[in-house]
């Protein structure tokens, strides 16, 4: 359960073998924005919430699924009635869920990452923008030397900071330097680690901005290579900024729910690679999910 979506994933997995995936059941539902006054999940998201969790426990039946991991992000995690939206999941679904920190987000993205790259990327940056929060993770090893998570998602700044179809320039000026100001607190621990050999960027976010600055389609496949480079992520920031909604999903690879919060992913995006010294990204096809999935084999294999 995401800031963005709610996505039940069924794969085959075992042991010493990459999990495929073999059905996939989500919804774009948005928690990030689903928060009254006080930052509590209003009643039709939790409502929401849990119908998609019954219509994913029918799916797991009829799918013959034989472990169900059900976890939870910052939109949950972060929630002023975090605590009584676990209740009543649990209440009425009979499904307890995890929330993970955001530290365990940013490690568990971090896993997966390695082992898609593998050992020969060396000293491994991953940046990971999510609806609710930033995961920034950095080693040399599967269990990074720096896990940072900060409240930068796409869905919560573009509710917090970015009224507006287009926001005015002056919004935009403010969150930029809000951004900028968050990930600069990282910089330093981050690079006493020393200059990093390879960095990938997961999540929707990335892959979006990766695809309207001409990275190959979805359609094409996992192991086709996808890049950012940063020097036309910064040509592209003050465009999307110009756009409607309606302008930016006619843009390649963006999604109708996601071109809204597109404009803050890039901010993010933007200042990461800057502050960071990231001339040019790969994009990594597994990220949180394929991460808790193989921090499980692994568990099931000792």
């Amino acid at each position: 359960m995401g800031s963005n979506t709610v996505h039940f994933l069924v794969v085959d997995a075992h042991p010493g073998a990459a999990p495929l995936p073999a059905y996939s059941h989500k919804i774009e539902l948005r928690l990030a924005e689903l928060l009254d006054g006080e930052g509590a999940i209003r009643e039709d998201g939790v409502r929401q919430l849990i119908d998609m969790v019954v219509s994913s426990m029918r799916v797991a039946e009829d799918k013959g699924v034989e472990e169900v991991l059900p976890f939870a992000t910052s939109a949950v995690r972060e929630a002023a009635n975090g605590e009584a939206v676990l209740r009543r999941v649990q209440e009425e679904t009979g499904v307890e869920l995890r929330v993970l920190s955001g530290g365990d987000e940013a490690r568990l993205t971090f896993l997966a990452a390695r082992r898609w790259y593998g050992w020969s990327s060396g000293r491994l940056l991953l940046l990971d923008i999510g609806g609710g929060s930033l995961e920034i993770a950095c080693g040399l090893d599967e269990e990074p030397d720096t896990a940072v998570s900060l409240p930068l998602g796409a869905g919560r700044l573009t509710a917090g900071w970015l009224p507006g179809d287009p926001p005015g320039p002056e919004r935009v000026r403010e969150l930029r330097k809000h951004v900028r100001a968050e990930i600069a607190r990282t910089v330093a621990e981050v690079s006493r680690l020393g200059p990093p050999d390879h960095v990938v960027g997961t999540s929707k976010t990335f892959k979006q901005l990766a695809r309207i600055t001409g990275a190959a389609r979805e359609s094409e496949g996992p192991l086709v290579p996808r890049r950012l480079p940063r020097g036309a992520l910064e040509d592209w920031v003050p465009r999307l900024a110009a756009m409607t909604t309606e302008q930016r999903v006619l843009l390649p690879g963006v999604s109708a729910g996601r071109a809204r919060q597109l404009l803050a992913g890039a901010l993010v995006a933007e200042a990461a690679m800057d502050l960071y010294r990231v001339d040019e990204l790969d994009i990594c096809p597994w990220a949180l999910r394929e991460g808790v999935i193989l921090r499980r084999l692994d568990r099931m294999s000792t």
